[in-house]
């Protein structure tokens, strides 16, 4: 008897994913969240001003930026330290990605609509709005360089506040640009050896050359966007004052009126666990020339509204690799079918997807929040000023774990692809890592809010905020009364402790009033669109507010998730 004949080989079904796999060609019209936050936040002129920046933002995101992101990640900046000659010339060379990367962040407006002095006044009470709608998108795709971009806005911020008439004017010209080879990029160089997040142990000096102009000495440890043309940097004009209160802050011109360049040694490019496409250098100031901005001895607190700048950066950039990365799994989950049903059919990779989109909804709304007090305060709003000052510090460290374990998350959603640099997953990954880092570690960042607490209004008003909530939503009002209750008398308890005890019982507090801020924040976000995710997200969360009981679960429908997620594509 013949043996049967082996089949013929079933190629059609040997497929990653179903036919007709898509993924978005557009961020800005895939992403209803955004699209739903910017009608109802925004003036009618300010989104009509915005509307095809933010379209052809979407669609450069969605796609050409992407190769160019992975292109410029994989071949990063390099040091030429000596020409031919022998010359110390200290000069940066990056990939043709890059370059494009920066024009496209010209092109979307994201500086110009804040800083050309029209629009600035246009668009007073939005401006930052504005300028982080497009940089939202922006950031979906390359977080890289959203940090030179992050430090030139920061920059801006301190030339517009504290600068004379025409360093604001040579400066803030070539950054509202809308010309990409004109553009000035900034930066800031706070961190030393000696000092790390304690700036007040920082030890470069300053010493007076000719009026306001300095020679600065010593060395700065992590100079991100190190090829700026513009820098701020802290240093000492006498080193008997200690702390914060010695430092004095001065601008730092990359090149000096007669065309020769500052003198900047660059000792090595810092080798980056992500971030790969722009550069972070060790950097060593000889007698480098630097023009004081602001009192002598005045310089922490300048540099301070920079830091704020930077945080709000940070928070965005977390926002968006953890969106970004979900979006990725999303679409990919979409199309694939495992075990003989679509994926999405099975509880748990539904269970896994409720608690990733209610957890970037809940940061969605708390990072804009905090954009939005920034805008108000700018314009005399002193209780949004008080509030900025503690959920400023909130949305950066609970956007940046919250970012880091979307991110992580979703790789495992996609199994080993997600794992395989052909995706995009792992630089995501790379990326956001340094989120719960810059501008303040996570335990820089609870110490921060507890002096927030103690000397602003910021918790007062917040908890203000809460219970107008509460009072305003039927079905939940009850419960968040109650929660907030005990919170809002938890303070005077909190500042009795020991330090130690203090520190270490912060901690879980904030945590506490991170979540009911958020979990109310999403209630006055309702409307008759934004329901659809934010029911979902807010039953997540009070369920994970609440303490932890065995207790029967039911996962919630594909359609449920589908609304839950709100992406089109």
């Amino acid at each position: 008897m013949k043996p049967a004949k082996p089949s013929a080989y079933p190629s059609h079904k040997n497929r990653v994913l179903k036919e007709g796999f898509k993924t978005s060609s557009n961020f800005y019209a895939s992403d209803k969240i955004l699209r739903n936050y910017l009608k109802s936040n925004i003036s009618k002129d300010g989104l009509s001003y915005m509307q095809d920046k933010l379209e052809l933002q979407g669609k450069e995101s969605a796609g050409r930026m992407n190769e160019l992101s992975l292109t410029a990640d994989k071949n990063g900046p390099e040091l030429e330290k000596r020409n031919a000659y022998g010359e110390t010339i200290n000069e940066f060379k990056f990939h043709p990605a890059y370059w494009q990367l920066r024009d496209i962040a010209v092109q979307s407006e994201m500086f110009r609509v804040k800083w050309e002095p029209s629009l600035k006044a246009r668009f007073k009470h939005e401006r930052h709005s504005l300028g982080f709608s497009t940089g939202y998108l922006y950031a979906m795709s390359e977080s890289g360089l959203y940090c030179p971009l992050c430090m030139t806005d920061g920059g801006a911020r301190l030339v517009d506040m504290y600068c004379d008439e025409e360093d604001k004017e040579r400066i803030l010209s070539k950054i509202y640009t809308n010309s990409p080879e004109e553009l000035f990029t900034g930066a800031m160089f706070l961190t030393e050896k000696a000092g790390g997040s304690d700036v007040g142990n920082n030890i470069v000096t300053a010493s007076e050359l000719n009026g306001k102009l300095y020679h600065l000495n010593g060395e700065k440890w992590f100079c991100s966007n190190t090829n700026a043309d513009f820098i701020f940097a802290l240093a000492r004009t006498d080193e008997n004052v200690a702390g914060t209160r010695g430092l004095s802050i001065f601008l730092i011109d990359k090149h000096l009126p007669d065309g020769t360049k500052n003198p900047i040694d660059v000792i090595r490019i810092k080798d980056k666990l992500g971030m790969r496409s722009m550069v972070s250098s060790e950097c060593m100031l000889t007698d480098t020339i630097g023009k004081l901005v602001g009192e002598e001895q005045g310089g922490f607190k300048i540099m301070a509204e920079m830091l704020n700048i930077s945080r709000l950066y940070n928070s965005v950039a977390a926002l968006t690799c953890g969106r970004r990365a979900l979006i990725e799994a999303y679409q990919f989950l979409s199309y694939r079918k495992t075990f003989g049903k679509d994926i999405l059919e099975h509880a748990l990779i539904r269970t896994k997807l409720t608690e990733l989109g209610s957890l970037h909804v809940a940061n969605f709304y708390l990072v804009w929040r905090a954009i939005k007090a920034l805008d108000l305060a700018d314009n005399g709003d002193e209780k949004e000023k008080e509030l900025f000052r503690l959920i400023n510090p909130m949305s950066k460290k609970w956007s940046a774990e919250t970012g880091v374990y979307i991110v992580r998350e979703s790789m495992e959603l996609m199994g080993g692809l997600g794992y395989i640099e052909d995706t995009l997953i792992p630089k995501i990954m790379r990326d956001v890592m340094v989120t719960p880092i810059w501008e303040g570690s996570g335990n820089i960042i609870v110490l921060d809010m507890m002096r927030a607490m103690a000397k602003s209004k910021g918790f007062e008003m917040l908890c203000a905020e809460i219970s107008k909530s509460a009072k305003g939503s039927t079905q939940h009002g009850t419960w968040l009364m109650k929660e907030l209750e005990v919170l809002a008398a938890f303070p005077k308890k909190l500042t009795s402790l020991p330090q130690d005890e203090m520190e270490a019982t912060a901690k879980p507090f904030f945590e506490k009033l991170t979540s009911l801020y958020q979990i109310s924040l999403l209630i006055d976000a309702m409307n008759e669109e934004s329901n659809k995710w934010l029911k979902p997200a807010i039953n997540y969360l009070i369920g994970k507010y609440e303490p932890s009981v065995l207790k029967e679960e039911k996962p919630i429908s594909v359609e449920e998730v589908k609304n839950l997620i709100a992406w089109e594509f």
